[in-house]
């Protein structure tokens, strides 16, 4: 072969290669990713919606620490945060074309989780919601994938244009996550939780109840999309995590559908299934107690001591309650619910 058509050939090889590791490279590493925002936080409140995007860009530091510019579109999401934060949930949209042969290969439509406030300590529940995915992540196999990022941010409603910087996280689109299974998200169907997939509904159940998440609903979609993987099977992909225990917002409140005070108690709203099927995931999650206080501890760099402690302190409440077996009766096997 020519040794000119070889050197060709080579830079090809190479370059398809470096972009198919970068396809994967957004939720496959761990490191977080740098990126700068610029746009209007009233203008994206008050002229976005589920169709109407405002224009804007994403500067993001690839990982050779390159900068690269992405023309992206932005629109509000969500109802609570939407109302309650001065940072609203934001959907973003690459632009056609964008996102070729980059990190963002692949993840066109994202999902944005900005800080609520602009208090000192916003981005500690930041990162407690970041860590109940990773946890999610670690007893469920059917998960959304999420990168945490660290956002320079310039507000264009702040007239002295300063930056600050926040810290949120990116979440997979829900297309991409039924694609991984070659499924379907089933929109506006009113699925019962008792007609789901008994082991991952198990898995699903325990692990709200661990974070102490009581604001979820399978029949209404609340909090939940609902995967088809087969025409007999339906999985649940839970999300937003903010109003549980384990983030512990100060606008965290609770429904007065359920019979607790306050976010940080537990109550275990899963169906009634087989006592066998739920004694066999509780074993399942207490295998996995090392690797869950792990997911805490890798993130003993972006919050205060004090946090730490305290969600080690909240995960060890959990565990205490599947160790001991009169406790785990009265808490889960009796506590399940025979109707919606």
């Amino acid at each position: 072969m020519n040794k000119f058509l070889y050197l060709f050939c080579c830079i090809v090889f190479l370059s398809f290669s470096a972009f198919s590791q970068d396809d994967k490279r957004l939720f496959d590493s761990e490191e977080i990713v740098e990126v700068s925002m610029k746009f209007s936080v009233k203008q994206l409140r008050n002229e976005t919606n589920d169709s109407t995007y405002l224009d804007s860009f994403l500067i993001f530091k690839n990982p050779e620490g390159i900068l690269d510019t992405l023309d992206v579109g932005l629109r509000v999401r969500g109802n609570f945060r939407k109302e309650n934060c001065y940072y609203p949930p934001i959907r973003m949209r690459l632009k056609k074309k964008e996102g070729k042969d980059n990190l963002f290969d692949g993840s066109r439509n994202l999902k944005i989780v900005f800080p609520c406030s602009k208090a000192n300590n916003a981005d500690s529940y930041v990162v407690k919601e970041f860590l109940c995915y990773q946890l999610y992540e670690q007893v469920s196999e059917y998960t959304f994938h999420t990168r945490m990022i660290r956002i320079t941010f310039e507000n264009e409603d702040d007239k002295k244009g300063q930056s600050e910087k926040l810290l949120g996280f990116l979440i997979e689109d829900d297309d991409k996550v039924a694609d991984r299974f070659d499924g379907e998200i089933l929109e506006n169907k009113r699925i019962t939780g008792a007609i789901m997939e008994d082991t991952s509904s198990v898995r699903h159940d325990l692990f709200q109840y661990m974070i102490g998440n009581t604001d979820w609903s399978s029949i209404y979609q609340h909090n939940m999309k609902i995967l088809k993987l087969n025409a007999k099977t339906v999985i649940p992909l839970a999300y937003d995590f903010d109003m549980t225990g384990m983030v512990l917002p100060p606008y965290a409140q609770v429904s007065n559908l359920v019979d607790i005070e306050t976010v940080s108690e537990r109550l275990y709203r899963g169906f009634c299934r087989d006592e066998s099927l739920l004694k066999t995931i509780r074993d399942e999650f207490l295998a996995k107690e090392d690797l869950l206080y792990g997911e805490i501890k890798q993130l003993e760099s972006l919050v205060p001591d004090y946090e730490i402690k305290f969600m080690n302190n909240y995960l060890k409440g959990f565990f205490d309650v599947l160790k001991d077996e009169r406790r785990f009766e009265f808490n889960i096997l009796t506590a399940c619910r025979t109707t919606e």
